[in-house]
């Protein structure tokens, strides 16, 4: 079907599914919103002054409205396909306003944030040249620039160095100040930790080169993050580039196949539950699996 449609028209019909794909999220938001407090509104006396409250409660927010035009009129598209897209899309409609934590920050950086409305979304990334230009050009994006204490050339070894490091270890697993585990994430903002994130996205550091940070560090602290999560509910973790065999190897070492939810092009979705309170662990056990 591509191959009839003429390259230099492909972006248009990208960016229209995108503006679509935005302007729906928000239409979907409202129309749900909108008939619960509707049953509401009719049975009060101030129906009124509620129902101008609601309609401005459900305007579109500022980063919505900036998606909407960014995509419709750029040639730049986001890097997943639409099908990849989706299925984040798809839990942030039955989650969103959520915490939303993102590696990297990208052509798809505004898309991410608008399709979170009222919700918190945090884009950490690793290139200060790219994340100066992002963030120039996208003010309003919460963005922060980090240092990983990794390189993707290590990746094989802290495969197997982390099943000898206890702070490594399920059990004892931590990110903040954990220097010893070379694979947990230090020295990150503190609302990186603070925050209980409902979603993760995983499509960055950069892994295409042997002094690249990798994302073995990223993969090991989402699974971190999700094993130890207080609040009800479970953790949404998405990775990309799972064609690469770092990605892939380390997503089955710590992120789990049994977690594993869907899967599109490049990226699987996993649905990974907390440990529970009164759960029995082995503290030598290294697995995550």
């Amino acid at each position: 079907m591509s191959n009839l449609i003429p390259p230099e028209k492909r972006w248009i019909i990208t960016t229209v599914l995108l503006a679509g794909l935005v302007g729906g999220a928000l239409l979907f938001t409202s129309f749900l919103r909108t008939a619960d407090d509707a049953l509401f509104l009719c049975s009060t006396a101030s129906a009124k002054s509620r129902a101008a409250a609601a309609a401005a409660d459900y305007e579109a927010t500022p980063i919505q409205l900036q998606a909407i035009v960014h995509y419709a009129t750029s040639t730049v598209v986001p890097q997943q396909n639409m099908a990849e897209i989706s299925i984040s899309f798809n839990v942030l409609k039955q989650l969103a306003p959520a915490n939303f934590l993102v590696f990297g920050l990208g052509r798809d950086s505004l898309m991410w944030a608008s399709l979170n409305p009222r919700g918190k979304t945090l884009f950490l990334e690793e290139d200060l040249e790219w994340f100066q230009k992002v963030t120039k050009d996208s003010p309003f994006l919460r963005a922060h620039h980090v240092r990983y204490r990794t390189q993707l050339q290590e990746a094989d070894k802290l495969l197997r160095s982390y099943k000898t490091e206890p702070s490594c270890f399920p059990a004892k697993s931590y990110l903040r100040g954990n220097e010893r585990c070379k694979l947990a994430l230090t020295g990150l903002p503190d609302e990186f930790y603070d925050t209980e994130w409902d979603l993760i996205m995983v499509d960055a550091p950069k892994g295409y080169f042997a002094e690249a940070p990798g994302r073995m560090a990223a993969i090991y602290s989402a699974a971190v993050m999700a094993r130890n999560r207080k609040k009800p509910g479970v953790t949404h973790v998405f990775l990309h580039d799972v064609n690469r065999r770092v990605e892939k190897t380390f997503a089955n070492e710590f992120l789990c196949r049994k977690h594993r939810a869907h899967a599109a092009g490049r990226l699987w979705h996993f649905v990974i539950p907390p440990v529970a309170a009164n759960a029995t662990i082995d503290g030598g056990d290294y697995r995550f699996c």
